[in-house]
């Protein structure tokens, strides 16, 4: 059985040293575990790197990639793909706000990237039904293969079955 190949965006990432949320933080870490392990292909973004070096914590900055430099992943660019991906989230009303132009190029790495899951802690914006359900129909309807997106705990129970 192939690997699956998950997509990790800055929030997933951010959760490693999230101290606010322990419980968020250990299913974080327990989804890492099994990266190290070598259970998943993962993947992140030129998108994912620059929202960890933006953010205004230089300590947590360092954490989180120390952390990355624990595994291995590919990193995917934003390219035309991806833009033409994320221009179809806005057109299909979907994350239509210009403040959530890194959410749509997410889930065009992700979808371009044919990884199977995306994995986010963004709540508010992609994991929900209405996102899910329609970057899937995104995904098939653009010729890519179906994605799913999933905070970690709801992966990491997947995982385990």
């Amino acid at each position: 059985m192939k690997k699956l190949k998950i997509y990790l965006d800055a929030s997933a990432i951010g959760y490693l040293d999230e101290q606010s949320d322990p419980k968020g933080m250990n299913e974080m870490l327990s989804l890492w575990d099994l990266i190290k392990q070598g259970k998943y292909d993962v993947t992140i973004s030129d998108i994912t790197l620059d929202e960890i070096n933006a953010n205004k914590n230089t300590e947590k900055v360092d954490v989180l990639f120390n952390y990355l430099a624990e595994i291995t992943y590919n990193t995917i660019t934003v390219d035309e793909q991806v833009d033409m991906i994320a221009d179809l989230v806005k057109i299909n009303k979907l994350l239509i706000s210009d403040k959530h132009q890194n959410d749509r190029l997410h889930i065009g790495c992700a979808i371009v990237a044919e990884c199977d899951i995306l994995v986010s802690y963004n709540f508010k914006h992609l994991v929900n039904v209405r996102t899910i359900k329609g970057v899937r129909g995104i995904a098939s309807l653009s010729g890519y293969s179906s994605i799913d997106i999933m905070t970690p705990a709801m992966f990491v129970e997947e995982g385990d079955s």
